[in-house]
């Protein structure tokens, strides 16, 4: 299957995690041997019009992001490469107008990621861009529901989740045991106070804590540690590899999800197959808690003194180092779930 990724800004502009999920997905496609080449501004040396990478082909549109001139450029640039599905990020609005163009003159049907951690409100094409794809695919129902109330057509929407590597998180070996485990960037939206706070309520208890993760309120997290007195059991051990979260992972008892803001709360899941116990603090603006809505090994809570309650709790069910009841958010199942949309949108265009 040919499939034309669209997306002007790369990960070597943007490093969100749609974009990260984005071209992750191309290169599952082309490692399963599909034809598929990147749409988008050009960010290697030298005068080539293409350049490879794990398999998946870039090929430069503009020489920088301009997105007016990528707009206008991008249409024909697709027809040529003669697509059987358009795939496109919907930041700028303009390229998923324009990526729609594309599929009318090459009879290939549009799929707009819409990861939800990009704002296309903001464009005057945003309108538009919501209305022409044949689906947008989110990767919760949170962010669905969000679609939905801007007026998007709920059989438009298809809802397909984050996906891990389920033979990774075997192969990894554990580290030494830990009660509580936490993964998250130490931003403002990590709320890690939520966590200390339950934390600090079973003082009178034996437990470690690890928490992953760097960034502009660590130095205030730790100190919270220290004004808590608990600082001799929560250990701050930074960014950490794949394979070095994982092996925390399998290590762990429980996991703790507090963050304020997750489009799909994907560390969880990760240690979820790890087998973790996951303990979710609900939020608003988070759709975590749909990860455990029907799992045995999961807590939902709204309080630190619910979250500390969880934690004993939790320690009532066996330690696992993997559940494979999260095999179907392996790469390879969610992957097929993608190609079954594409099979589905070519049979509603005829090209079958």
């Amino acid at each position: 299957m040919r499939v034309a990724f669209v997306s002007m800004e790369t990960t070597h502009h943007d490093e969100r995690p749609g974009t990260r999920r984005f071209e992750r997905l191309a290169r599952l496609l082309a490692e399963r041997g599909h034809d598929v080449t990147v749409f988008c501004a050009r960010t290697w040396d030298g005068e080539r019009e293409t350049a490879t990478d794990a398999g998946v082909i870039y090929r430069g549109v503009t020489d920088a992001p301009a997105p007016t001139s990528f707009a206008l450029r991008l249409p024909w640039a697709l027809a040529r490469f003669d697509p059987d599905v358009i795939h496109a990020l919907p930041t700028p609005a303009s390229q998923v107008v324009a990526a729609n163009v594309g599929g009318t003159l090459s009879r290939a049907p549009l799929v707009v990621e819409f990861f939800g951690d990009t704002d296309p409100s903001e464009s005057r094409w945003a309108g538009r861009a919501l209305s022409v794809p044949d689906r947008i695919v989110t990767p919760s129902e949170m962010v669905r529901t969000e679609l939905r109330e801007h007026g998007v057509a709920d059989d438009r929407l298809l809802t397909l989740p984050e996906s891990i590597d389920m033979e990774l998180v075997r192969s990894v070996e554990p580290t030494n045991d830990v009660d509580v485990a936490f993964a998250h960037p130490l931003d403002e939206t990590a709320n890690v106070k939520s966590l200390l706070l339950g934390l600090a309520e079973l003082r009178d208890r034996d437990w470690s804590a690890t928490i992953i993760g760097d960034g502009p309120a660590r130095e205030e997290y730790e100190q919270e540690v220290e004004d808590l007195r608990i600082g001799d059991r929560v250990e701050f051990v930074g960014e950490c590899s794949r394979e070095e979260r994982l092996s925390i992972y399998r290590g762990a008892h429980a996991f703790v999800q507090t963050a304020y803001r997750e489009q799909f709360a994907t560390e969880l899941l990760w240690a979820l197959a790890a087998g973790c116990v996951g303990i979710v603090e609900y939020q608003a603006e988070s759709s975590a808690h749909e990860l455990i809505e029907n799992y045995d090994r999961g807590y939902r809570v709204t309080t630190p003194q619910q979250l500390a309650d969880a934690i004993v709790d939790a320690g009532e069910f066996e330690h696992l180092t993997v559940d494979d009841s999260w095999a179907e958010y392996d790469h390879g199942t969610v992957l097929e779930s993608y190609l079954q949309l594409y099979r589905d949108l070519q049979d509603e265009y005829g090209v079958l």
